[in-house]
């Protein structure tokens, strides 16, 4: 055989693992584009996640800050209550007095 037939004959004996080189490259491309747009993907749900963290962490702030108003509101209307049931078991004395004395 002559030396070009033998390069030749190499060479179509190397197609093959040539095709599946280029079907490897492919493939590994496809891939990384792929990891790629999972990695875009996981990046903005990341972002998403900590945007919805930080509001709801803001929500649970303001719902506190909202419950301390309430609890301060409740005790500031439940002494104003028993400053008023005090006043009102005065009146009543006083009422009761009055009336023992009308009827005497």
């Amino acid at each position: 055989m002559v030396e070009s037939e033998k390069s030749k004959d190499m060479e179509e004996g190397l197609k093959p693992f040539y095709q599946r080189a280029i079907e490897a490259e492919i493939s590994s491309g496809h891939i990384k584009l792929v990891l790629l747009q999972k990695n875009a993907a996981n990046e903005e749900l990341s972002k998403n996640v900590n945007e919805i963290q930080s509001k709801l962490e803001q929500a649970k702030a303001e719902q506190t800050s909202e419950r301390e108003k309430a609890l301060k509101e409740v005790q500031k209307l439940a002494a104003e209550n028993a400053k008023l049931q005090y006043r009102i078991s005065h009146l009543v004395r006083a009422l009761k007095e009055a009336d023992c004395k009308l009827e005497t």
